[in-house]
């Protein structure tokens, strides 16, 4: 879990000690240990909160949800293993005007906000490969210029889809020696790399889904995505542009560094309780680190850089902005 009050930044907490509950006491939320002998755990200022994700055998108390809802606290629950399980959205002022207008979106205004998002994906893949010292990268450009020629989504997803094949066949390159990517894997991963990418993705898809909460887009009616009982369709679009750039970026940084190892996994190809503490530590402080936003020009972290996008997202849909500008970084 994050460190309590003393050394509290952030909007978003994780609490991954199995029996504690998640308590409200004199405006802190308060994380207690019920079934250890550790007591507090941590205590965070409600009006600072935003999202808890809570893993596994983690409870609420009565009085703590009533004050979530008030205070606008998204709830999001995963095994605790980190597979998604659902989440408690807090009834909220979804503004009208903002909702109308999204649903009102024309196929053209879709596809415009979809090309600019996987674009970026596409420019976030070559410029991931670069850092990495990986050459001849010519066919993504290609595929890059080929999206504003797309016509309709099924040719955009289908040039998404080939510069996917692409990127992922140059992405065992970009890793030390030990580990391997041959072709990604989804369900189940069928090896310790794809468990870290497909834990990373749903990792930074919650991130996604806080922030259009957080700013009152509907996160099941999306621009790309085929509309699907519950899957969160926005969500996905915009999480496309930050896969290369902030997710493989991540992920080839903890194999890399040794920071993960192929001890920390067992049978199931899924990291061991210690692998996945470590794991989340290090994901929470690459959220915190700062780049250069190349809209805004100043520096932001991780998690503000999706806020931010979602602005701008909102801001494209509403009309309030002719473009959607995504996060593209060319170095």
């Amino acid at each position: 879990m994050k460190a309590s009050e003393g050394m509290f930044e952030d909007s978003v907490i994780y609490v991954t000690t199995q029996g504690s509950q998640v308590r409200i006491d004199g405006g802190q939320v308060v994380i207690y240990d019920v079934d250890g002998d550790d007591g507090e755990l941590g205590s965070f200022p409600v009006e600072k909160l935003d999202t808890i994700n809570v893993f596994g055998g983690v409870n609420f108390s009565t009085p703590f949800v009533a004050t979530a809802n008030e205070h606008g606290i998204v709830l999001n629950y995963f095994t605790q293993n980190g597979k998604y399980r659902g989440s408690f959205v807090p009834e909220r002022n979804t503004i009208a005007e903002v909702r109308r207008a999204q649903y009102a979106l024309e196929d053209c205004d879709e596809l415009a906000i979809a090309k600019a998002m996987i674009a970026a994906k596409i420019r976030n893949a070559r410029t991931i490969l670069s850092r990495k010292g990986v050459r001849g990268t010519t066919v993504l450009k290609d595929l890059g210029e080929r999206v504003s020629n797309a016509s309709n989504k099924d040719d955009l997803r289908g040039i998404e889809g080939e510069a996917a094949e692409r990127y992922f066949g140059r992405l065992d390159e970009t890793l030390v020696d030990g580990w391997t990517f041959e072709t990604r894997s989804k369900r189940p991963p069928e090896d310790h790399i794809n468990s870290l990418l497909s834990l990373t993705y749903v990792m930074m898809k919650n991130e996604v889904l806080s922030a259009l909460r957080c700013y009152n887009l509907d996160p099941f009616l999306g621009v790309l995505h085929a509309d699907r009982h519950g899957r969160p369709s926005l969500a996905l679009d915009l999480q496309e542009e930050f896969r290369p750039l902030f997710c493989d970026a991540f992920v080839t940084r903890l194999i890399n560094r040794g920071t993960i190892t192929h001890d920390q996994f067992g049978n199931d190809n899924r990291l061991t309780d210690d692998g996945f503490q470590a794991y989340l530590n290090k994901f929470d402080g690459y959220m915190d680190e700062e780049l250069t936003h190349p809209h805004f020009e100043y520096r932001v972290s991780r998690r503000k850089a999706i806020r931010q996008q979602v602005i701008l997202l909102r801001k494209a849909i509403t009309g309030e902005l002719d473009d959607y500008h995504a996060l593209e970084v060319s170095r």
